[in-house]
């Protein structure tokens, strides 16, 4: 599993069946259907199907005995601009369009999509998937009824495609004169900003059938600076399911701040001595100890095939009685929410961690039915592309009860980590190992020295054991960290107060 800050696109592979083509219809939805009607008025004219061609399909997938069949619609278009060397010149657009078909068959999947959306591709698209199972009797398709969503975390107050690219550019523009006002050893400034709209639409042979708009948008900004002769860099940026409402000058002064900031105290920064030591891990992005250390153990296809160290740990006590861990799909306007995940289910918040017992995995259908339980709404897929797998959204610890000062104060010699940059794991093992950009030694209870470009490397289930204290001061890191799991990348957000890892393993100087 690889964790890395910096967002991206990648495109993974499947059973592909017909050719490349365009949508027709390159409309938007700005909200989602109300009742069955609309609901149907928008997959026959945003994706050329009909109720009678959705029923087709997902006979053809279950011709052969599948247990269940679902389509996945896509229509997302992206759009990117950049800014260097004091100009906004460059920009960039992308359509993906397609469908994708499953069939689940035991614990078997079979998965197939098209990127040319004709009633005779999906029709080849489902009965390849279809041969996942053997069996003789094709299965019924129930009838299809709209799917309300219950909430909407993300709504938009203007869409993404009534704003221009000129309109974008002086944005850009303040970010980069900001960032060059706050500190006269500013040389260079690169920055962007990325906005997508995903047009979701889901049905399944049990007759579920919803819609989703899903908005994103990213503004980042690397920060380049020199001091005699000496130059340093660093990287701020904001993600968040938003329309065009999101920029303002007050997201443009903390990314421009957080930048300068950030390189600034690397100029000071030395590598430490390594070893093992206590580590006191500073509130919001240290969130990704939550994620490699054990919220990927934590995801329910890893202890369903039991190669997760925490396989038989369910309802047992895996930390400190203090300790309270969740990962949510419900936060308004977070990175990694979800009105509905990518398999039918409602976004939720779900206690991995309560009061230090291990409460619940992560759960797709696939591993709910296995455990007998309902989903906890983490199936999710990069696109149509991709068969849906168990993924975190936002995974976070709770407030403690101490504040930072104290936490700080109980450690006589060892490290402060504050700014992350990416990280993985090995499921089986537990190790995992992260990247530390910046951060101070420990001396006495005060952090004194500031230092940079360390690793940390620790054991999930042992981590999670030695946290120790855990403070008061909560914080979401909003920053555009995506997850890769076996192949496919997905949006998510960590966070946590401080917290105290009673012994880790830095990698420092000898």
């Amino acid at each position: 599993m690889k964790f890395n800050r910096r967002d991206f696109i990648k495109t993974g592979s499947m059973v592909m069946i017909g050719s490349l083509a365009a949508p027709s219809f390159l409309g938007s939805c700005a909200g989602g259907p109300t009742d069955k009607a609309v609901g149907i008025l928008f997959a026959q004219n945003h994706f050329g199907v009909s109720e009678q061609d959705l029923k087709k399909v997902l006979a053809a997938a279950l011709e052969k005995g599948g247990d269940y069949a679902d389509l996945f619609f896509e229509h997302t278009y992206r759009n990117n601009i950049g800014l260097q060397d004091g100009a906004v010149n460059r920009a960039s657009s992308n359509i993906d369009f397609g469908m994708g078909v499953r069939v689940l068959s035991g614990d078997q999947t079979g998965y197939a999509y098209v990127e040319t959306i004709t009633l005779d591709e999906m029709l080849k698209a489902a009965r390849t998937a279809a041969r996942i199972a053997d069996g003789i009797k094709a299965n019924v398709v129930a009838d299809l009824t709209e799917t309300p969503v219950k909430h909407n975390f993300y709504s938009v107050q203007t869409d993404w495609d009534e704003i221009a690219v000129k309109e974008k550019m002086p944005y850009l523009q303040k970010l980069n004169d900001t960032i060059f006002a706050l500190d006269k050893r500013v040389n260079k400034v690169m920055a962007s900003l990325g906005d997508s709209i995903s047009h979701i639409f889901f049905c399944n042979s049990e007759g579920q059938m919803y819609y989703d708009y899903r908005p994103m948008v990213t503004l980042g900004a690397v920060c380049i600076m020199e001091e005699k002769g000496k130059v340093e860099n660093s990287y701020a940026a904001r993600s968040f399911r938003m329309g065009a409402e999101f920029l303002t000058d007050g997201v443009i002064d903390e990314v421009a701040n957080e930048a300068v900031e950030k390189t600034l105290i690397l100029f000071q920064a030395i590598k430490p001595k390594g070893g093992e030591m206590p580590v006191v891990m500073g509130a919001g992005g240290s969130g990704i100890l939550l994620h490699e250390a054990i919220g990927h153990a934590f995801e329910a296809d890893f202890n369903r095939k039991n190669t997760s160290i925490f396989a038989d740990q369910l309802n047992k006590k895996v930390c400190n009685e203090h300790i309270n861990v969740v990962d949510d799909g419900t936060i308004p306007f977070n990175r990694g929410s979800v009105n509905i995940d990518d398999e039918g289910i409602e976004g939720q918040k779900t206690y991995i961690v309560k009061e230090g017992i291990l409460t619940s995995y992560l759960h797709d259908r696939l591993s709910a039915k296995h455990y007998g339980i309902p989903s906890t709404g983490n199936g999710r897929r990069e696109s149509f592309r991709m068969m849906p797998i168990p993924r975190m959204r936002a995974t976070y610890m709770e407030a403690g009860n101490v504040s930072e000062e104290e936490i700080i104060s109980s450690v006589k010699k060892g490290i402060y980590a504050s700014n992350f940059t990416n990280g993985q794991v090995q499921i089986g093992a537990g190790d995992f190992t992260f990247f530390v950009k910046d951060g101070y030694l420990i001396e006495n209870g005060k952090l004194t020295q500031p230092i940079k470009d360390i690793n940390i490397i620790g054991n999930g289930p042992k981590a999670l054991a030695d946290i120790t204290l855990v403070g008061n001061n909560y914080k979401m890191d909003n920053g555009t960290w995506t997850c890769g799991k076996d192949g496919q990348s997905c949006p998510v957000t960590c966070g946590m107060p401080s917290a105290l890892v009673s012994k880790l393993t830095v990698g420092g100087e000898s």
